[in-house]
């Protein structure tokens, strides 16, 4: 390439910033743009109800075709699967990094408990709990199930911690734990968002309450 043929600029064509993105930004806009179809639909989800909403709501609702949810995320049963599944992980997180704390088992179960509540008032965690198995296709209740199970073995262990090391008062984990979650899961179908406390006041306020039965007098 002569020096007459190179860019006015001087520049060489490996020094022009090219208008074309890259695979990494083509991969953060998918994401973005999928992140935007699971929140509009678990709200409406959350809203309406699941068998009252359907994807043509849902992509009205974002001003984008049909073909565009069908795109990024498959048919209905899919995206609430995919709403599910990511306030079920959101638990999962929640409990590994509560076991990783230092302290007695009570220390470690209230904190889990306590952003247990706070997740059941956010979008997904709110769907998990309005979420009856039989809205699911047969596999896809299979995978929540799954997940579910996950969840009460995850607060049955950190309830046997407390029990194992004193901190907790004695009697049947698995008993304690379906008390805690009934408890805490039904914030989701009464939690307010637009209420006069926020989710973390709620949340330590009711963990507080509850821990005056499991916590040793």
């Amino acid at each position: 390439m002569s020096t007459a043929d190179q860019p006015a600029t001087g520049a060489t064509l490996n020094d022009l910033d090219s208008p074309f993105p890259t695979a990494r930004q083509r991969s953060r806009e998918r994401a973005a743009k999928r992140e935007a179809v699971l929140r509009a639909a678990v709200r409406m989800f959350n809203e309406r109800g699941f068998h009252q909403t359907s994807l043509d709501d849902v992509a009205a609702r974002l001003g984008v075709s049909k073909p565009t949810i069908y795109h990024y995320l498959g048919n209905k049963d899919q995206v609430l699967l995919e709403c599910v599944k990511l306030g079920l992980t959101q638990l999962l997180d929640a409990a590994a990094a509560s076991r990783a704390l230092p302290g007695t088992g009570a220390d470690r179960l209230v904190t889990f408990l306590t952003r247990y509540a706070e997740i059941n008032m956010d979008d997904f965690g709110r769907c998990v709990v309005r979420t009856r198995d039989e809205a699911l296709e047969p596999d896809s209740r299979t995978k929540f199930r799954a997940l579910k199970r996950q969840i009460d073995d995850q607060l049955r262990g950190l309830i046997a911690d407390g029990m194992a090391d004193g901190s907790l008062a004695p009697g049947d984990p698995k008993l304690l734990g379906f008390a805690l979650a009934g408890a805490l899961n039904w914030i989701g179908h009464w939690h307010e968002p637009t209420g006069a406390l926020a989710p973390n006041d709620i949340a330590r306020q009711l963990v507080t309450t509850l821990a005056r039965g499991f916590l040793p007098r």
